[in-house]
């Protein structure tokens, strides 16, 4: 029989199972062993790609490991934190801010406790026609419009989980109303919040300052002291002693449940108030002050400065117009700041350490106190006031028309007379005066061209020219006309009052410049004091006999001089006047210092009225009604 197979060749076939893997190689006569291995199961994959799955598996577990060691010893305190915080919740026991009083223990600043009102902006509606809505509803409850509301909002995009207050003090029938409605107020946060009360609000508000909420820019830096919603001092002596009067804040950690119910506390701290600071201010004097300028210059600008010679304490410190502080406390609406903003007499603005002004003939008891010390003259020497003098084309005048004759250095301070400055700054003829040279090392030595030191906020330094700087600022040399404008206290010496104070004081006291302090002491929660000592910046370096002369100049002045205004004064005083040119289209400043008693000094007052006209007719008499009222009425009353 025929094998119908017998012609065919073999053929091998491979069989496969569903997975890829060859199971055998094989003929058609069942020989599975021509020349293939048979009998195990291998992969399709190349060398290569072995290699590669395996690198790729190398990498994914170094960075597995790499994450893991940054979440365990890089950043493991951190986020054993954050655990614990899902389990631990601190609740705050806000702190009562220490209070201001006076030098005989009157409250100048309170604290008042109550409603007040934020938006979380996080919380807010999305939808702009809802947001309007609500803050239309909320307006009509706490009196704030709706259009300022959202303004403050704008300014807050940066800020989102930050709370925006819009009010403090909301009465009791208005909180209740939003916490009646809270479901349907979304983002809006009812806090029981204390804000701060000023009594004596316009006479006091440069000094005191105010608070507001923090700000976005604070909290950045005060993160681990200050909570989001926390007042902090934003000006005066509420921002100077900002560290004294904040106090610190009691603190409960308390463990919750998954469900954010309490469970037990785990600790707790107590706040510590913030420490009362007592001021060298007296309360009565200050309204009296504020009373009598507003009374003289009720449409006017000006500063009255009262300290006590011998120790730098300031008794009274006025900065006309002011404004009341309250307005500030709870947050200021956008209107009433802008009403303020816009006051042409600028009411925010604190004339008596911002203010740069020249000094006028104030500066005069400085210069004859230098010149007798450098002896370039003594209580004898005596030059012929004729009206003025000339150099070359140019003529500078006394103030009085046909000059006051022969005079010497008392009754030049007396009559403020210019000639006799002219000499003895920058010489005449044969004179030979002290110079620029001289004329500003006295100036600095008196306190001019730097900070006084003043426990405020803010204070600049007013400014003594010299010849560098005429020649880098003004690309000019400096002529003997500069040196005659700065001998009686014009062209470009620029002072603050509190500047001309602190010379006044140390003529007064026989040459001791102190650093000028409005704290008297601290007074801690445990009755601890603090005191803050008088400072003594430095001792001048002038004669006690040559500042005698200078005084009795001064004293000369209220008995036939300038300021003889104040010679009815129950009281000896002496005193200086000053008229300031400074705009040749607009009237001069007015300026007076004086002290009394004469012989042992415990007031020293200092007095610019900007625009005023003339020192002895218009800031002469208002010296005249303080110290009047102080030594007449006020210390015959105690």
């Amino acid at each position: 029989m025929v094998d119908p197979f017998a012609k065919l060749e073999p053929i091998a076939l491979d069989r496969k199972n569903s997975l890829g893997w060859v199971e055998e190689s094989c003929n058609l006569s069942g020989d599975c062993s021509s020349g293939i291995q048979t009998g195990y199961l291998s992969l399709a994959l190349s060398r290569r790609k072995i290699l590669a799955l395996f690198l790729a598996i190398i990498a994914i577990l170094v960075v597995l490991l790499a994450k893991s060691f940054w979440l365990q010893i890089v950043g493991g305190e951190r986020y054993f934190a954050l655990a614990e915080n899902n389990r631990i919740k601190i609740e705050y026991d806000k702190a009562h801010r220490g209070v201001i009083l006076d030098r005989n223990n009157k409250v100048l600043v309170n604290n008042l406790f109550g409603f007040s009102v934020s938006l979380l902006p996080s919380d807010l509606p999305k939808d702009e026609a809802a947001l309007a809505a609500e803050l239309d509803r909320l307006a009509a409850i706490i009196k704030v419009p709706a259009a300022e509301m959202a303004e403050r909002l704008a300014k807050a995009d940066q800020n989102y989980y930050q709370p925006v207050q819009l009010r403090a003090g909301i009465p009791y029938d208005a909180g209740m109303e939003i916490k009646i409605l809270a479901e349907e107020l979304p983002g809006v946060e009812l806090n029981v919040d204390a804000w701060r009360q000023y009594p004596l609000a316009e006479s006091l508000s440069h000094v005191l300052g105010y608070i507001g909420k923090i700000d976005a820019d604070e909290y950045s830096q005060l993160s681990d002291r200050y909570l989001l919603n926390d007042n902090i001092g934003k000006a005066g002596l509420e921002k100077q002693y900002e560290a004294n009067l904040k106090g610190v804040h009691g603190e409960d950690r308390i463990e919750v449940d998954a469900l954010g119910r309490k469970k037990k506390v785990v600790s707790q701290s107590d706040p510590i108030p913030g420490d009362n600071i007592v001021l060298a201010i007296d309360a009565e004097l200050q309204e009296k002050v504020h009373d009598i300028l507003k009374d003289k210059i009720p449409a006017g600008r000006g500063v009255v400065i009262i300290s006590n010679p011998q120790t730098g304490e300031i008794l009274s410190l006025v900065d006309y117009p002011s404004f009341d502080n309250n307005l500030f406390t709870g947050g200021i609406n956008s209107a009433e700041y802008a009403k303020l903003l816009a006051d042409p007499d600028n009411p925010l603005f604190t004339r008596s350490i911002f203010g740069e002004y020249p000094s006028g003939s104030t500066i005069k008891p400085v210069y004859a106190a230098a010149a007798l010390q450098e002896k370039i003259i003594t209580k004898e020497t005596k030059v012929l006031s004729v009206g003025g003098i000339s150099v070359g084309q140019w003529r500078f005048p006394d103030w009085k028309a046909g000059g006051h004759g022969s005079v010497n250095v008392v009754s030049a301070i007396a009559n403020s007379v210019n000639t006799f400055f002219y000499y003895i700054g920058g010489g005449y003829g044969d004179f030979q005066g002290l110079g620029l040279d001289r004329l500003v090392e006295y100036l600095k030595m008196f306190g001019l061209g730097s900070r006084t030191g003043l426990d405020l906020p803010g204070e600049r330094s007013g400014f003594v020219p010299d010849a560098k700087w005429k020649e880098d600022a003004k690309d000019q040399v400096w002529f003997i006309g500069d040196t005659y404008h700065l001998a009686i206290g014009q062209g470009d010496l620029l002072v603050t009052p509190m500047q001309v104070n602190g010379y006044l004081t140390a003529v007064a006291n026989g040459g001791k410049l102190f650093k000028p302090r409005l704290a008297l002491e601290a007074i801690r929660p445990d009755g601890a004091k603090v005191s803050f000592l008088p400072e003594l910046i430095r001792g001048v370096a002038i004669d006690p006999v040559n500042l005698a002369i200078v005084r009795e100049g001064m004293r000369e002045a209220v008995v036939s001089g300038s300021a003889r205004s104040l010679s009815a004064l129950p009281v000896a005083a002496a005193g200086k006047t000053g008229t300031a040119q400074w705009n040749s289209s607009k009237p001069n400043h007015a300026w007076f210092i004086g002290f009394a008693p004469y012989e042992k000094p415990s007031f020293a007052i200092t007095i610019l009225v900007e625009e005023g006209g003339e020192g002895s007719s218009v800031a002469a008499p208002i010296a005249r009604d303080i110290m009047q009222w102080w030594f007449k009425d006020r210390l015959a009353a105690r």
